[in-house]
């Protein structure tokens, strides 16, 4: 299992970075994106075709979903051709949220289902993803964490034993810690410093990353989501005192392979 940033800026796109998207790649599977925020959609395009893709949503906040009606203009009137319709797995009413964004004028509503066939997340049914003749490449598992509207943590488990969580966005809480628990890789969001006054049930601190990771035993904490306006370091920083295991910071570029 390979996974490349794409997209890390938090909350925004900022002047390093594109807003959240990651591609996940396995073998014997189509590529997969988790998140499409702005601007993401043409970096993609250097790594894989985007209209190949399964997509993901962690939630509708526009900075993780508002690059969904390129991947519309992209299968509809891009030069390839495509026998399926793109997978999407997302919170429900994902389709109006995409089909508002893609429509003609404020007053309608764009009809995706000619490209796109639309899951929602249901914690308790995992989905399994089954890639060439049949055969199992990961299976998706989803939770519900602490940030409006409707967002869902995701881990990807496949049969030889690597892992990989994804926080989306939320605040510190228990089910995000349960869903990584033993993970290799945590993509987690950090989108400020822990000084000063916060909004509750929205975002993590550097240093409620690094202890979500400590709590879940994972093996690799990857930072993300960091607004322009945060200090990295000092958010890196933060995490190092709760985490004494391998951290990396989320740029566009970094990919490496779960090999565990």
């Amino acid at each position: 299992m390979q996974l490349t940033v794409i997209g890390s800026s938090g909350s925004l796109s900022g002047p390093q970075s594109t807003a959240s998207c990651y591609l996940v790649e396995i073998p014997g599977y189509r590529p997969i994106v988790m998140d499409l925020g702005p601007g993401s959609f043409g970096r993609l395009q250097r790594y894989i075709d985007p209209g190949s893709a399964t997509v993901m949503l962690s939630h509708l906040h526009a900075d993780h979903c508002l690059d969904m009606p390129a991947l519309l203009v992209w299968r509809r009137f891009g030069p390839h051709s495509y026998d399926e319709r793109a997978d999407v797995y997302a919170p429900a009413g994902a389709d109006k949220r995409i089909g508002r964004a893609s429509a003609e004028d404020a007053e309608s509503i764009d009809d995706v289902s000619d490209t796109l066939a639309m899951h929602d997340w249901d914690p308790a049914t995992p989905v399994e993803l089954l890639g060439d003749e049949g055969v199992l490449a990961a299976t998706v598992r989803s939770t519900k964490v602490n940030h409006p509207p409707l967002s869902y943590a995701l881990r990807f488990d496949t049969p030889y034993g690597a892992s990989l969580t994804y926080s989306g966005d939320t605040a510190f809480c228990q089910d995000l810690i349960d869903l990584a628990t033993g993970s290799d890789v945590l993509l987690c969001e950090a989108s400020w410093e822990h000084r000063g006054e916060h909004p509750e049930g929205i975002h993590m601190s550097g240093l409620e990353a690094g202890r979500t990771a400590r709590e879940a035993g994972v093996s690799l904490l990857v930072l993300t989501h960091i607004p322009p306006w945060t200090d990295t370091d000092a958010v890196e920083a933060e995490a190092r005192g709760e985490f004494d295991g391998e951290i990396l910071v989320a740029k566009p570029g970094l990919s490496f392979a779960l090999d565990y």
